[in-house]
């Protein structure tokens, strides 16, 4: 489960215009500078024993001293989102003057938000915080999308800051406006994110600051639970993040049921636990303590693709025939293991895109799987479950018919009709034929018919990937 965030992007003028003094001086200070200082170093190094090395540390230090502030200014000037979490608010680097170099700054902190105009071209935020600091952040330099979620995050998460009426009257305009464009509002998007992560349970989930393994793990903060499960971010030995995963067990289970339970959890977690992929979060531990059951998980920064269409909605061609051949490599591995791994809840919920377009699977259901053997009961989200797994026979083609339903979700923004074959041509025209076959045999209702393979859907996503690229324009000039 990824970290419920957004990225504002902002960025003035004056950091627009340093940004172009980088763009046009990056012949000089990144390749003239070092260029010189290697030169001059291979001058003296080569060169007669008679000069004095003096003036070539001289020359270097002059040279590195010119690098320094370029590097500087060039970090500064390509730094331009506001980054908001549950936590609080990440300010970029160009706006480190104005809160007292402390780039961090948590919900607690915020005193009041005020509002000097609703008109865009001279409105500004002006973001108070109880040391004293006042950060303006100016309306036409924010997108209406980002500048709605942004202030919707402040709504839920600055619990004791104060919004000035202008500003509470200004944000209830923007989300009719943004409605009114014929878009899901941004306030309904994150109720449902919500709404998605935390449900009512049956148990009483971890508080904050709870510790476990004798205090070598501590719970930061929850990240999701409902029914009999939950997750949490956690630190472990004070040093790295991590996810732990908790699954309970009813009390009125019968005791063989709880037998059989622990030992599936202990067989899978250690099997898990084997796996070596840089896109498969790592299982770091399990253990047993208070009767409840806990993995512990490779920690990734990033979102789940769920809460990415929901904020970015559907995604392009290319972008998903990318990821799709990431996700195939993904089970591909798994399959191919001795024995196979089924993985059973391959779903936009358990996929993390990374900031460099990584995908990592950082969730396997073992904890589910797990809660479903003890209660007898079947957990999992039907609209990407086949038809054979809702019948407690799940087999690798049951990924298969997961990863066609997640492809469908990609394309459309929406999740696919359970139990059904799923087709985005009938809603996306301009979909290559070969994509909405290669859905359709996917999620075929027969196994038999269904495509048989990851590395198939991989090889049929690459050429598919090929033929796309040769469509382009400018491939053909280059080819020319």
């Amino acid at each position: 489960m990824a970290e419920l965030e957004l990225s504002v992007k902002y960025k003035p003028p004056q950091l627009q215009a340093l940004f172009l003094l980088i763009c046009v001086t990056f012949p000089f200070w990144f390749l003239l500078g070092p260029g010189i200082l290697a030169v001059i170093i291979m001058y003296y190094t080569i060169g007669p024993f008679s000069y004095e090395a003096g003036p070539t540390i001289l020359w270097a230090l002059l040279t590195l001293l010119c690098l320094i502030p370029f590097t500087f200014v060039s970090a500064i000037s390509e730094d331009d989102l506001i980054r908001v979490s549950k936590e609080g608010v990440s300010f970029p680097l160009f706006l480190l003057g104005r809160v007292k170099f402390k780039r961090n700054r948590s919900w607690s902190e915020l005193a009041r938000v005020d509002l000097t105009s609703p008109d865009r071209s001279e409105g500004k935020l002006l973001l108070h915080f109880c040391t004293g600091e006042m950060v303006p952040v100016s309306l036409k330099y924010v997108s209406p999308s980002d500048l709605e979620q942004f202030l919707l995050s402040i709504e839920l998460w600055g619990k004791n800051c104060e919004r000035s009426p202008a500003l509470i009257a200004y944000h209830n305009q923007l989300q009719n406006e943004n409605v009114g464009i014929g878009r899901v509002g941004y306030t309904q998007l994150w109720e449902e994110e919500l709404s998605r992560r935390f449900s009512a349970t049956t148990f009483v989930p971890l508080e904050p600051e709870t510790k476990l393994q004798r205090g070598s793990l501590r719970v930061i903060k929850q990240l999701a639970f409902g029914g009999l499960s939950a997750i949490y971010l956690a630190q472990r030995n004070e040093q790295d993040l991590v996810v732990l995963k908790e699954a309970v067990v009813p009390a009125n289970s019968d005791e063989s049921a709880r037998r059989k339970a622990e030992e599936y959890v202990q067989r899978e977690s250690e099997l898990l636990a084997s796996l070596s992929h840089p896109q498969i979060a790592r299982v770091l531990d399990h253990f047993v303590e208070d009767t409840r059951h806990y993995l512990v998980l490779e920690y990734i920064h990033g979102q789940d693709l769920r809460q990415y269409v929901s904020q970015n909605g559907a995604q392009s061609i290319d972008q998903v025939i990318a990821w799709g051949r990431q996700i195939a490599d993904i089970v591909d591995f798994l399959h191919t293991q001795i024995p196979p791994i089924i993985h059973r809840d391959l779903t936009p919920d358990n996929l993390v895109v990374k900031n460099d377009g990584t995908i990592v699977l950082i969730d396997f259901g073992a904890a589910n799987e797990f809660v479903g053997t003890a209660t007898g009961t079947l957990v999992g989200k039907q609209a990407y479950m086949a038809p054979e797994q809702l019948r407690g026979k799940a087999v690798p083609q049951s990924d298969l018919y997961a990863l066609g339903g997640t492809l469908y979700f990609l394309l459309t923004g929406n999740d696919p009709r359970p139990l059904a074959e799923s087709s985005v041509k009938k809603f996306l025209a301009d979909v290559p034929d070969e994509l909405d076959q290669l859905i359709k045999e996917c999620t075929h209702f027969d196994t038999q018919k269904r495509l048989q393979s990851a590395s198939e859907i991989r090889t049929r996503l690459e050429r598919l990937s090929t033929i796309s690229l040769r469509e382009k324009p400018e491939y053909v000039a280059e080819s020319l």
